[in-house]
């Protein structure tokens, strides 16, 4: 039998997704757009005599980051070694990077053997959430009316690096909206829902204050229709957890946030729901 890993398609990252599906991930009906933007050289995909049946993405962010996703090996080709090439295949792009990655609890073992260290936990919270006020002296707006450089430069203090490409299509896809917090001029807040297979998930989800972080989850399931939203939560930011608890959310799945270098430095109290278990 012959195994070959090769970058993938724009098709080939369709497929990693719904394998992510089949994995119960809930990944966003469209965030494949976006993340095949981030870094089309980034999807790779392992073959079997022609078959896929093992992926990774190793997404690059600037010069010193990488994040890595979509580890997964189809059902019938598990324990023969597979996955553990196109890992390393995947961790030889981001050779010399501080890689960051989403382990679900079956595996964390496994990334802490390949160098990697626990940083916080995410925890998904899902749910219907109850209505929220708009805090006094803060509107909300589409975020696709932003000037973009100021969004861009709003989504760096909670990004270790600046993912311009990526954003531009995460806010403009279908099957999604995206509102800004604003407050005496400048962003207080950001965030974005998207339709899903299963619950709406919201992400990523950043604010100045609990109060408004739950009046922009309000107000996009209210624009969106969406009877029941799903948000990653840092379990590092308590105001968080203790927000969602309080707008009816409860815990659903748990991932650990690691990394193979330092916790990057970025605002981790306005940190409320991650943007995607795969790219960060």
């Amino acid at each position: 039998m012959t195994f070959e890993i090769t970058v993938g398609s724009a098709d080939d990252v369709q497929r990693m997704a719904r394998w992510a599906a089949d994995e119960g991930w809930n990944p966003g009906n469209t965030d494949t757009h976006a993340f095949f933007a981030a870094d089309p050289g980034a999807f790779c995909i392992g073959r079997l005599d022609g078959e896929a049946v093992v992926c990774i993405s190793v997404v690059k962010y600037g010069l010193a980051l990488g994040f890595l996703g979509f580890y997964i090996a189809r059902p019938q080709v598990r324990g023969k070694g597979y996955g553990i090439q196109v890992w390393r295949a995947g961790m030889a792009r981001l050779e010399g990077r501080n890689v960051g990655l989403d382990g679900v609890v079956a595996q964390q073992a496994n990334y802490r053997k390949s160098g990697f260290r626990s940083a916080w936990n995410n925890v998904r919270h899902e749910g219907t959430p109850a209505a929220a006020a708009i805090p006094a002296g803060v509107s909300l707006l589409d975020a696709r009316s932003v000037a973009f450089d100021k969004l861009a430069a709003y989504d760096r203090r909670f990004f270790p690096e600046a993912r311009d490409s990526f954003l531009a299509s995460w806010i403009t896809l279908p099957e999604r909206a995206a509102m800004v917090a604003v407050r005496d001029g400048e962003l207080a807040g950001f965030a974005v829902m998207r339709a899903c297979q299963a619950a709406s998930r919201v992400g990523p989800l950043f604010a100045a204050s609990p109060e408004i972080a739950a009046s922009l989850v309000s107000g996009l399931a209210a624009r969106t229709g969406a009877a029941a939203v799903a948000i990653d939560m840092p379990d590092i930011n308590k105001p968080a957890i203790a927000l969602a608890e309080r707008i009816g959310l409860k815990p659903s799945f748990e991932t650990a946030r690691m990394y193979t270098g330092p916790d990057p430095k970025v605002d981790y109290a306005g940190l409320f729901g991650v943007t995607s278990l795969e790219l960060g």
